[in-house]
């Protein structure tokens, strides 16, 4: 075990040093940012070692930094682009906005003409209302359903990510050591400064298990306000839900009177409906975000009638208020982002996803690395680990990170440009090319990867042998 950890640091020595090589623009901005920004950053999820990249421009699917190198963008803005950089029509939709205006104090015709594309794609939603992120979007749901009911109590997944307010930063990566249970989780704060009456009103349920979920949700039927869900659990690695599971949880939010929320703010694009589309299950309430602003900042969160008429105005139940609530620029790129994403767009990314998975299990299985790809058409994710992911305990317990983070150098280095976590995102802009070349980059990465496997399993088998003896 000694060896194989020494050998994965000079692995690791060698692929940053050749990463420093090629950015020192990218390091000498990033060195200056710490005079400003505690820790050079203001996006803790965009901060990696030796240093972030800093890029200087985008266009169609590629990327290019200070330092003049060329990346294939397989982040995507942690998918919150779908057409790649400065698509020509949504930067002619923000050109002429521009020049009428960026943002009143009163409603605009933009606002209800996306309002009306999501309430005919969405099964679920038949109201909408817009705010400025996926976090402002969940937050308000939760407060919406629990206005609704007059209930107290919330459920989400364990390793569930639902934005930065306090109800949402319980249990996104707890520590093992103290999430208790696997069937019974504990509420565990993911930050310090969290209101610790939150902890209490926050119910962890683990993912895809629905004989542990349903007995956490009728032991709290009578105050249970709503059930909070990713159709694909997103932040332990694109862990697609189980359709059972979701069915269950839509007739046992039925049975106790509570909300069932879906959380699209990622998976809005897997399909013309979403996810709810996709897993044929009708959520009460849907969340929204990153796509539907065109890369502009954007949320928005509607569902069943009734439940949103608390929002109305004219009855003064419920208020939700912002200053750049539906703002005209974010409202032309929306419109212009959602009139490009037809189905059979999607059913092309979904295709090339789909291609994707393919070549990198198959390179894992060429090299004799252990590991897997998740994920939903567009959306991928590799896990370093023989263990089946299906819930934020088999993907924690893969304990993989520095493996994924000589990956990510190592794509980096060849110029793929993809999440540390080793999430990749398929934009409309690419192609089979672009497929390929990051399978071809994947595979040369793995070769790095396989001398540390290789060195690990012969370690364990002389620890082995010598336990035998």
């Amino acid at each position: 075990m000694e060896t194989s950890r020494a050998l994965l640091n000079d692995l690791a020595h060698r692929v940053e040093a050749e990463y420093s090589a090629r950015t020192p623009k990218s390091a000498a901005l990033y060195e200056n940012a710490t005079d400003v920004m505690p820790g050079g950053d203001t996006r803790t999820v965009t901060y990696f070692e030796p240093h972030p990249l800093f890029i200087e421009s985008g266009k169609g699917c590629c990327l290019i930094d200070v330092d003049n190198n060329e990346y294939l963008d397989f982040m995507n803005n942690y998918s919150a682009l779908i057409h790649g950089h400065a698509h020509p029509a949504i930067v002619e939709a923000v050109s002429q906005q521009l020049r009428k205006g960026t943002c009143f104090a009163s409603p605009i015709e933009l606002q209800t003409r996306l309002a009306q594309i999501l309430c005919t794609r969405l099964p679920g939603v038949e109201r909408i209302r817009f705010c400025n992120s996926g976090t402002e979007a969940t937050l308000i749901a939760i407060r919406t359903a629990k206005a609704f009911t007059g209930r107290n109590k919330i459920l989400k997944m364990e390793g569930g990510y639902h934005g930065s307010h306090d109800l949402a930063q319980i249990s996104v990566k707890p520590r093992l050591i103290e999430a208790g249970p696997a069937n019974a989780p504990n509420a565990v704060p993911d930050t310090p400064g969290l209101f610790r009456g939150v902890i209490s009103d926050v119910l962890v349920a683990p993912f895809n298990d629905i004989a542990a979920t349903s007995k956490i949700i009728d032991l709290n039927r009578d105050d249970l306000a709503a059930v909070i869900v990713e159709p694909v659990l997103g932040s332990p690695g694109l862990i697609p839900a189980q359709p059972p599971f979701l069915r269950f949880l839509r007739e046992a939010c039925q049975s106790c009177g509570a909300i069932l929320i879906f959380d699209e703010v990622v998976t809005f694009r897997l399909a013309f409906g979403g996810a709810q589309e996709l897993y044929h299950v009708t959520p009460d309430l849907t969340t929204l975000g990153k796509i539907i602003g065109g890369g502009f900042p954007v949320g928005a969160f509607g569902g069943r009638a009734d439940i949103m008429e608390l929002l109305n105005p004219r009855k003064g139940k419920l208020s939700h208020s912002g200053t750049f609530n539906g703002n005209a620029i974010t409202m032309a790129a929306g419109l212009a982002c959602l009139e490009l994403l037809t189905a059979d767009e999607i059913q092309r990314i979904n295709q090339l996803g789909d291609t994707l998975k393919g070549l990198l299990a198959a390179a894992l299985a060429s090299a004799s690395v252990p590991g897997q790809i998740t994920g939903t058409g567009s959306l991928i994710n590799v896990h370093f680990t023989d263990r089946k992911v299906i819930d934020y305990r088999t993907s924690a317990l893969s304990e993989t990170t520095d493996i994924l983070r000589l990956l990510h150098l190592s794509l980096l280095n060849q110029g793929i440009f993809i999440a540390p976590r080793g999430e990749f995102c398929i934009s409309t802009p690419m192609t089979q090319k672009e497929i390929e070349s990051a399978a071809e980059a994947f595979r040369s990465a793995l070769d790095l990867a396989s001398t540390y496997f290789d060195s690990l399993v012969t370690s364990n088998r002389n620890r082995s042998l010598v336990q035998r003896s």
